[in-house]
């Protein structure tokens, strides 16, 4: 098997808004939209993103996900934090060191899809500045 890409399908009830937060706040673009789902990519490693409409009416048992979390590895995750705080991103959970050193934020986009942006602490110590 040779996987040329990958993607992350969610099901939220407003594509647009969450294709607006990932456009706005975290550098995707739109590749494809269509009455019921949008497509984002981005230029880097990051997983494609595909943004489904929920509809109850229409969708199979079991479809809308829950308790996902979408991760990203980044650099500069400190400069990333104030960005998003200037930028009035709904941050759930701040900058914090957690108990494996790395560093974590968490924020919600509007349909409630939770995003974690983490930094790993490098070998020497070397901490994000404040």
């Amino acid at each position: 098997m040779n996987v040329i890409s990958s993607a992350v399908s969610l099901t939220v009830a407003d594509p647009e808004a969450s294709s607006k937060f990932f456009t706005s706040h975290l550098g995707f673009r739109e590749i494809l939209i269509n009455a019921d789902f949008v497509a984002l990519g981005r230029d880097d490693a990051a997983v494609d993103l595909v943004l489904v409409r929920h509809d109850p009416e229409t969708d199979r048992p079991g479809l809308r996900p829950a308790g996902v979390i979408v991760s990203f590895a980044i650099t500069g995750i400190a400069a990333e934090y104030e960005r998003l705080r200037n930028e009035g991103a709904d941050i759930g959970v701040p900058l914090h060191q957690d108990l494996g050193g790395e560093w974590v934020l968490r924020l919600t986009d509007p349909n409630g899809v939770v995003i974690e942006l983490v930094e790993w602490e490098p070998p020497g110590g070397i901490h994000p500045p404040d």
